[in-house]
């Protein structure tokens, strides 16, 4: 379990990956074969044969995004309870057999979907992918298998309500998107948890991991019909498609400085602001990329760390990201200070969104942001469950099988102008949700001061906007 939301969306400097730029040909190579299976599921096969291994992914239309009101972190648990044996395996007669071979088998709820797969030896190709079928067609879901991962899931989540960073980012969703279906973190709450039954488990089970409509990503040592004919032949159940769900509103801020405050007794204050973002289908996704990466999301290299940690020392750690998904996400910007920068740090934050918007960045901002944008592209390649991972967006986004080929030409297209646009469409200092995990009395953070900034006025500090 991830248990600092926050930092996800911070970007890892640029140094650490320039390395991967020589990775690019294997990306511009990236063959994908597109089948449609006899269930309905989508089929992409890419052939790899420089290693005896396979890799299958499933994404079932499952992901916490489908989790009732009130029963947050159901698609969760369910994907975890899958991976406990089948009607005739015990999870640890499932589990000898598996490691026997060398293999790993896995079903992991999202936020958008559930993926169900497997690694393993191409020897052993058939016999794992068996295994897969086994629990995704015929799973156990015994109460007591049930019961235990609930218990050692609330376990986990009371332990990550602990750490600042976790509560933060909980608040902040919660805030943002309210009872929609992006609204909670996938892995739920102990109260909620606390709340699903073993029958509550079932009931999501049979209600969405349904193959009509799903998508299966298979790489490696493979032959594109002999995979297909055992998929086939293996994937007989499962029949039937999930009805599409709706689209719900895009989260919105209300105008000003939205601030809430969670007092913790804790040195540093744990910060996340933002507000509603785009849907991954959104042709501005590119051009938000490369503008997010200038302003905050290009670690070292973005405005934010160089002004708010690097010029004035008021940041432990500081970054922003894109969280686009089927729907519309939050762009969010994450900052750890001592309680008694909070006000200063996110004013300068706020100072920086208005410098971003009110003139062009410069074009050496611009190629760097390119060049590591189209260098590390290639980590999307750098083993058989990145490029599964890959084939899966792919088509559950509708990015095209040529997408390899025509993301640095998307991301080379960006202008300084298009980039200031970005800042003008998505950036809203004026109507932004702040929440602060932190010591309030030392913090004292001042709603007034900064509603004055993020309307543009001068503050009474009177601090330059670099």
């Amino acid at each position: 379990m991830n248990r600092q939301p926050g930092r996800n969306l911070i970007v890892a400097a640029a140094a650490a990956i320039i390395a991967l730029v020589s990775l690019a040909p294997q990306a511009q190579a990236l063959q994908i074969k597109r089948m449609t299976l006899s269930n309905g599921a989508i089929l992409l096969i890419s052939e790899e044969h420089q290693l005896p291994m396979v890799t299958v992914s499933i994404a079932f239309d499952a992901g916490s995004r489908r989790d009732p009101v009130g029963q947050e972190g159901l698609a969760a648990l369910t994907a975890t309870c899958l991976s406990q044996g089948t009607k005739s395996l015990s999870a640890a007669d499932f589990n000898q057999k598996v490691d026997f071979m060398g293999s790993s088998v896995s079903v992991d709820a999202g936020r958008d979907y559930a993926t169900a797969g497997f690694t393993s030896l191409t020897k052993y190709e058939d016999q794992t992918l068996k295994l897969l079928v086994g629990i995704l067609t015929q799973p156990g879901l015994r109460d007591a298998d049930i019961e235990r991962k609930r218990a050692e899931t609330i376990a986990d989540l009371k332990a990550a309500e602990e750490e600042p960073g976790y509560v933060a980012g909980i608040r902040f969703i919660k805030t943002l998107f309210g009872n929609s279906p992006y609204g909670h973190r996938s892995s739920g709450t102990p109260e909620s948890v606390a709340k699903l039954t073993p029958a509550d488990v079932r009931s999501f089970y049979h209600k969405y991991y349904r193959l009509g409509g799903a998508v299966i990503a298979v790489t490696g040592d493979v032959q594109a019909d002999k995979i297909k004919a055992l998929l086939e032949q293996e994937l007989t159940g499962l029949s039937g498609s999930v009805p599409a769900q709706a689209e719900p509103a895009a989260p919105t801020v209300g105008k000003g400085v939205e601030i809430k405050l969670v007092d913790r007794n804790v040195s540093q204050a744990n910060v996340i602001m933002g507000f509603g973002g785009i849907a991954r289908s959104n042709p501005d996704y590119y051009k938000l990329q490369v503008m997010n990466y200038i302003f905050g999301g290009g670690g070292f290299a973005s405005r934010l760390m160089e002004v708010v940690r690097s010029e004035n020392g008021l940041a432990y750690f500081i970054g922003s990201g894109v969280e686009a998904g089927k729907f519309p996400g939050a762009y969010a910007i994450s900052l750890g200070t001592k309680n008694a920068s909070a006000n200063e740090a996110i004013k300068l934050v706020l100072e920086q969104m208005r410098r971003m918007q009110s003139a062009p960045v410069s074009d050496a901002e611009l190629q760097s942001a390119k060049k590591f944008l189209v260098g590390s592209f290639p980590l999307k390649f750098d083993r058989q469950s990145s490029i599964a991972s890959f084939m899966l967006q792919v088509e559950l986004y509708g990015l095209g099988l040529d997408y390899a080929e025509h993301y640095p030409k998307l991301i080379d297209a960006v202008t300084t102008q298009d980039v200031q646009q970005m800042a003008q469409k998505y950036l809203h200092p004026d109507a932004i949700l702040v929440v602060a995990v932190a010591n309030q009395k030392e913090a004292a953070i001042n709603q007034q001061m900064l509603s004055e900034v993020a309307a543009g006025q001068e503050s009474a500090s009177g601090a330059s906007t670099h």
